[in-house]
């Protein structure tokens, strides 16, 4: 009975997809500073946890948005003058990607070139995003416990995923076949049209050669 166990658990590793990601960059600062967007998958109703650190920076105010690129294009937040630290959770509403958007603004009557803050970036996603720690302190888990319900979210992020891709290539069989239709119908209209026309070409000509007494 161990051995299936086992293999479920190995399954379930080698196909749960990487939902953490860390980056860290130099965001340049401007008096009209471009946008630079961080993106990741998430799926309706995943928990994203954003966790940014700031390096030192003197007159630079660096502000950040999280939206998504669903279909409503949720604004989930804006905040201005993030800190050193800075720790937001959200709710994903929707199917599609995540981003991180920050701005380095120069503030004050500093005008200078060539300036930058670091900024170190992590995105936790989904069944990465639960703080497992503090699940075990509060239902007093154990160690097995814990990872048995890491693996169990892991296996379902994988059904959602299984799931979603499902309803996407449904979704894009009912596209095909609708435009498969729409092909065949603009088809027959262009037959009857060309139907059509030559038939009214042969009664203009027709009834043009009587005029003219070519023909009876």
């Amino acid at each position: 009975m161990l051995r299936p166990s086992v293999s479920v658990i190995l399954l379930a590793l080698l196909l749960s997809p990487l939902q953490t990601a860390a980056i860290k960059f130099a965001l340049p600062a401007s008096k009209n500073p471009a946008r630079k967007c961080i993106w990741n998958q998430a799926h309706d109703g995943a928990l994203v946890v954003i966790t940014t650190n700031l390096g030192p920076g003197e007159n630079q105010r660096v502000d950040v948005e999280v939206i998504d690129r669903s279909e409503h294009q949720h604004m989930y937040l804006s905040k201005k003058g993030l800190n050193s630290e800075t720790r937001v959770a959200i709710t994903a509403h929707g199917e599609g990607d995540v981003g991180i958007c920050f701005t380095n603004t120069l503030v004050g009557s500093v005008i200078a070139a060539d300036q930058a803050r670091v900024i170190d970036l992590d995105v936790d996603i989904g069944a990465d995003a639960v703080d497992y720690n503090a699940i075990a302190n509060q239902e007093s888990l154990s160690g097995l416990e814990t990872e048995m319900r890491k693996l169990e979210a892991v296996v379902q992020e994988i059904t959602d995923e299984f799931g979603y891709l499902k309803r996407r290539e449904m979704r894009m069989r009912d596209t095909n076949e609708s435009t498969q239709r729409r092909v065949v119908n603009f088809a027959w209209v262009t037959i009857i049209a060309l139907v059509a026309l030559g038939a009214w070409q042969i009664l203009h000509l027709r009834n043009f050669f009587r005029r003219k007494y070519l023909i009876d």
